[in-house]
């Protein structure tokens, strides 16, 4: 197991993960009241609240974290507010093996993608693109220049460049908008592709 791996888990374990809030992310709110309940994939859903957010407002909804004890917490969460999200301890980079399958609506990653490390890439965006219907809504949010201490972890980052390259066979970026600072330094970006 990765020391990434070993991070997340121990975090999710025994503390409270900064990143993993009770609240959801304002740009999905934003999303929501435009759009018509359908089906929604969750990719590194953490505790849930994302996902318990789009079921509340009448999505089926799948979240997927590898993180077991945070699958867990969202397990129980679901669970004490009668909610029909699911979810599922896989990695968000083998979709097909997790038995995830589509057609999805709606796709979100709310910082899972620029931490995982090059290698893996390829396999998350052909595993998105296996799963998303054409017109499938894609929204990804994450840091470009991660902190030092999230390197050492084997964060990335993400740019526009980097997925319209890593995408465009699949997905067309179709907005990139900075949503506030993570850390001292980084712009927490939020970016939506399409699925042609």
């Amino acid at each position: 197991m990765s020391t990434s791996c070993l991070f997340y888990r121990a975090t999710y374990r025994f503390g409270h993960p900064r990143w993993d809030t009770a609240q959801p992310r304002p740009e999905l709110q934003e999303f929501v009241d435009g759009h018509s309940p359908g089906r929604a994939l969750d990719l590194g859903c953490g505790t849930g609240t994302n996902a318990l957010y789009l079921a509340d407002q009448g999505w089926d909804v799948v979240g997927v974290d590898f993180a077991p004890e945070a699958i867990d917490e969202a397990r129980q969460r679901a669970h004490a507010g009668a909610s029909s999200a699911s979810f599922v301890v896989a990695d968000v980079t083998r979709l097909k093996e997790a038995g995830v399958s589509g057609p999805f609506d709606l796709i979100m990653d709310i910082g899972c993608y620029h931490g995982i490390p090059a290698g893996r890439r390829p396999a998350y965006a052909a595993g998105a693109a296996a799963v998303a219907r054409p017109g499938c809504d894609l929204y990804l949010a994450g840091v470009a220049d991660p902190p030092g201490s999230w390197r050492l972890l084997g964060a990335r980052g993400v740019t526009g460049a980097e997925l319209e390259r890593r995408f465009s066979g699949s997905f067309d970026l179709v907005e990139e908008r900075a949503v506030g600072v993570m850390g001292r330094r980084s712009d927490f970006v939020v970016y939506h592709l399409v699925r042609k």
